[in-house]
């Protein structure tokens, strides 16, 4: 069962977590007979089609990354797909969030954020932007959430933790919340504000994903899952409207997008680059592109796919992030052969300890953990066959945090103990 009753020295904001991460039913106003079922095969199916869509994406969307800024990709400047493009081991796309998969894994669903800064600040992977500040920050003993907090980490709005949040609505199926509880205890590591909310609003689509199959529908369960006066929620609302005005047209949605979130400077007030510069890595128009892939994609993987890379600018992650979300809808036995057939089982993830057969041993257990953990339970049917049985909670997004009108820093640092802990190098931000 969840464990609701906040800890002696937790962080005001780190007890909200944990209350709304195991909200009642009763405090949902959805009663206590409503659930949803999803049988463990279904899960793994789902999930495994989750973790082959980024893959996908990634690949595919790879060697245009950051070619085209503020312009559309031309379609003719695609790379074609080839089956083995599917083995994606050495992308931070998908390497970064198995930290936090392999941090649960071993230290448990209550782990600290101190803990999880800690293994985070040892991981060997070279990082850049908002993750890079957040590890100097960690290393050089300025703790979670701290790390990520704008006054020490200057890319705080930064896609980073968008592009890495995938794992928290793969392993927490129809359990908004949850997502929103890792985006807490992993996202702060690095992202404040909108950067945070755009790693939620991508958790809660995922978990959206296994019980929904209108991109619509996993669109706004996403939006649910943050502080509707951010401009991260209100970017995604513009692009539902406009897409609903121009249902046919993505690139007319495209110019919208590009007018407002790229060339308005009141949209780029934490833009790390400046409000001025082509090059715009910030959360709220990335996150736009992944909408616009799945509002205009069909439900079809190649077209979600090629619309999101096309937008352009971060057209590597945000592609990943469509396909993974539309690859849980369809999930891995109904994807298209192209996707899986070439599969490499033996692949291990970049200064990771996981195959792709290992990944989905790790999240099938952490899944397990998380039904029971937010009151749910685990059945068996007829067949004999495991169904998780999961609470119907309605999502709690965070308080309301703006990267340019930042909040005070909580004042943590790691203790000599802690620092001891860190062997990786230290570097200066």
């Amino acid at each position: 069962m969840c464990q609701c009753t906040p800890k002696k020295g937790q962080t005001a904001l780190a007890a909200w977590a944990v209350v709304a991460a195991c909200a009642t039913l009763v405090e949902s106003g959805l009663g206590a007979a409503e659930v949803r079922r999803l049988s463990m095969n279904e899960y793994r199916d789902k999930m495994a089609g989750g973790w082959i869509g980024q893959m996908a994406g990634v690949g595919w969307g790879g060697p245009t990354e950051f070619k085209w800024k503020g312009e559309i990709i031309p379609k003719d400047q695609l790379p074609r797909w080839k089956p083995e493009m599917i083995n994606q081991f050495h992308q931070d796309d998908i390497y970064v969030e198995m930290t936090f998969l392999r941090t649960l894994e071993m230290h448990g669903w209550d782990v600290s954020i101190r803990q999880a800064g800690i293994d985070f600040a040892n991981s060997g992977y070279p990082l850049w932007h908002a993750n890079r500040a957040g590890r100097d920050n960690l290393r050089n003993g300025i703790a979670p959430p701290d790390s990520g907090h704008p006054q020490f980490n200057k890319h705080a709005d930064d896609i980073d933790y968008q592009i890495e949040a995938d794992y928290s609505g793969l392993i927490a199926p129809g359990m908004p919340n949850l997502a929103v509880e890792l985006g807490e205890k992993f996202g702060r590591l690095m992202n404040y504000g909108d950067g945070l909310y755009g790693g939620q609003f991508v958790g809660g689509m995922y978990a959206e994903a296994f019980f929904e199959d209108d991109p619509l529908a996993i669109v706004e369960a996403g939006l649910a899952c943050i502080p509707a006066e951010s401009q991260y929620a209100e970017c995604i609302r513009d692009v539902i409207g406009w897409h609903h005005e121009n249902p046919d047209d993505w690139q007319k949605t495209w110019e919208h997008v590009e007018a407002k979130y790229q060339r308005n400077p009141k949209y780029r007030r934490f833009s790390c680059s400046g409000p001025q510069s082509d090059f715009n890595i910030d959360a709220k128009i990335n996150g736009a592109y992944i909408v616009i892939g799945l509002l205009y994609g069909g439900g079809d993987m190649d077209r979600t796919i090629i619309i999101s890379t096309r937008c352009g600018q971060d057209s590597d992650c945000n592609p990943a992030n469509s396909g993974g979300v539309l690859g849980t809808v369809i999930g891995r036995t109904k994807l298209p052969d192209k996707f899986t057939s070439a599969i490499d089982p033996e692949g291990r993830f970049s200064h990771t300890p996981y195959t792709f057969p290992k990944l989905v041993e790790v999240c099938e257990k952490l899944v397990r953990q998380a039904v029971v953990r937010c009151g749910g339970t685990i059945e068996k049917d007829a067949r004999g066959d495991e169904v998780l049985v999961i609470p119907v909670v309605a999502p709690k997004p965070g308080p309301l945090e703006q990267c340019w009108e930042p909040g005070p820093p909580a004042g943590s640092k790691f203790t000599e103990e802690e620092m001891d802990q860190i062997t990786a190098g230290r570097t200066c931000s």
